[in-house]
């Protein structure tokens, strides 16, 4: 029997079946009729202080629930989330960005309405470029294939989607005369599969050193299972790099650590690097992941495996989908590698599992603030970073569960961890987030601990106040690279909620995570470091830019 529905609720129906029980926003009138359906609907709304905050809170839930949305008012609202949709496609997160629009109606011979720029189409055009798939809903005739239409694109390939809406198009009715549509899968072509995979095994097989690096897309396609299989079945040790850090999780017996190229542990450089077959699958070989490295991957060692690319030494290969193929290879006939170095490989992943005794009355500075972070951390929790040292430092914790580590690490803005904390723990509940962010992000973002203390989260936020950019300071330092200081623990004052400590030793920073934990409500922590205290790891990449910059 056909069901008679309106465009809005269609929509709604759509995101709820494909899991998306939060959406992120700010209301504006011209989504505001939109914005009633989904009061009355299953869907919750997570109003933040501000757009930029929907935009990452709604990234972080999509990269732990599958998928994400984020919903806002035209121009005002929508291009200010231009940033975090940017960021999702550049990480490859599937966010569906709804943004309420003029009415089709109000549009006759361009009125001057207020909220737009340059005419109506000027908000989707940009879009364009940082979407997988968009539409404006302004036609019933075809608002159902174009909702399927862009939601299909960002579950298929984990990028994000721009839905339009026109204010007056929400209420309209349409029809639905047939069965929910399913998600279509990409087809390989067998014969190109087959040559691509007799290649791979063929390499694999034939090699001294493999390695597998683990990319970040083997948690956006839910291959996690196959690629434990495959490593189980081949002995092939493991890295992951800094845009995928836990996507394996990190007691794994054949797991090495984070391949960081030059601003990594030399030990785990030197064996990726040294390898005669390097198995890249779902890993970007972005500038901080693979960059500043003074023995590149050498590309006629390497199969790269991934969602939009499948080249094999110098080899490329078209129509082969992804999941498939790990699918396949996984059940072929691989060799299990019994001729490793295996006290190399013990040594490395030993190293992942280093904790410390008490460090007492010492002057708190990055390095020990990371050591006593890595003590503290369980399996009840997920830890968030921001950029610069809060991510840089963050990569040398250790993760006991598998994808429950979450960064920008390859778009790197500044800003997103708090807001994401929200995002992330609403898609999981279970785990209480660590949140690691410095001032300078602070200043941009900090005020959704509001939003936090609404929803009643309780994440535990490690504040690193160095006065200032310090990532910046090391590559050019000058009066720009300085902020004001606030007095960041009073803002628990202005919230109503929450607990705030200042830390400046080792026994304080002690007391501090145990007052934590024993505490339900968020709780802001602030590390008072030197304005050039930095990380090992931050050094080393900063060194490494310091050059590019001067030019």
């Amino acid at each position: 029997m056909d069901e008679q529905l309106t465009v809005g609720e269609y929509l709604i129906k759509v995101l709820y079946k494909n899991n998306i029980k939060h959406i992120f926003g700010i209301p504006g009138d011209y989504v505001l009729g939109f914005y009633d359906l989904l009061n009355k609907s299953k869907i919750d709304i997570v109003t933040t202080c501000d757009e930029q905050g929907a935009g990452f809170a709604a990234d972080a839930y999509a990269r732990i629930n599958g998928l994400g949305a984020v919903c806002v008012t035209y121009c005002v609202g929508g291009l200010k989330i231009l940033n975090t949709t940017a960021e999702a496609y550049a990480e490859k997160s599937p966010v569906i960005v709804i943004s309420g629009a003029p009415g089709i109606n109000e549009r006759k011979k361009y009125p001057m309405l207020h909220h737009i720029v340059k005419n109506f189409d000027t908000q989707h055009n940009i879009f364009r470029e940082v979407t997988i798939a968009t539409t404006v809903l302004d036609d019933v005739d075809t608002a159902i294939s174009d909702i399927d239409r862009v939601v299909d694109a960002v579950v298929r390939y984990k990028i994000p989607g721009y839905i339009e809406l026109p204010r007056d198009m929400v209420n309209k009715k349409i029809t639905l005369s047939r069965l929910w549509w399913n998600i279509s899968k990409v087809q390989s072509n067998q014969l190109v599969l087959q040559e691509a995979l007799k290649e791979t095994i063929d390499m694999i097989n034939f090699s001294k050193k493999p390695v597998v690096v683990a990319g970040v897309e083997i948690q956006r396609y839910g291959v996690q299972n196959l690629l434990l299989e495959l490593l189980d079945k081949t002995g092939i040790p493991v890295v992951s790099t800094p845009l995928s850090k836990s996507v394996i999780n990190e007691n794994h017996p054949l797991y090495l650590g984070v391949y960081e190229g030059a601003m990594g542990y030399e030990e785990v450089r030197e064996y990726v690097e040294s390898s005669d077959c390097v198995i890249l699958i779902g890993s970007f070989m972005t500038d901080v992941d693979f960059g500043n490295s003074p023995t590149p991957v050498d590309q006629g060692k390497t199969i790269n495996l991934g969602s939009s690319r499948f080249l094999i030494k110098y080899h490329s290969f078209e129509d082969v989908n992804f999941q498939e193929f790990i699918e396949k290879l996984c059940k072929s006939k691989l060799i299990k590698k019994h001729n490793l170095d295996k006290k190399l490989i013990d040594n490395l992943t030993q190293k992942n599992r280093n904790f410390i005794n008490k460090i007492s009355n010492k002057m708190i500075n990055v390095d020990l603030l990371f050591q006593i972070l890595n003590d503290f951390i369980n399996e009840n929790n997920m830890v968030i970073t921001d950029v610069g040292d809060s991510l840089f430092g963050g990569l040398d914790l250790f993760i006991r569960r598998g994808t429950e580590f979450l960064s920008p690490a390859f778009y790197l803005s500044m800003g997103f961890a708090i807001p994401a904390s929200i995002g992330a723990q609403l898609a999981n509940p279970y785990l209480r987030p660590i949140v690691v962010v410095g001032d300078g992000a602070f200043q941009m973002t900090g005020i959704e601990l509001s939003t936090v203390a609404k929803e009643k989260l309780n994440p535990i936020v490690i504040l690193l106040n160095n006065d200032g950019y310090r990532t910046e300071r090391t590559m050019l330092d000058g009066h720009f690279n300085d902020i004001s200081q606030w007095n960041y623990t009073k803002i628990i004052n202005l919230i109503g909620k929450g607990k705030s400590f200042v830390v400046e030793t080792t026994d304080e920073f002690y007391q501090a995570l145990t007052k934590a934990e024993q505490n339900s409500e968020y709780t802001l922590i602030e590390i008072k470091l030197d304005k050039f205290d930095a990380s090992k790891a931050l050094k080393r990449i900063t060194d490494s830019f310091r050059t590019k910059v001067r030019q």
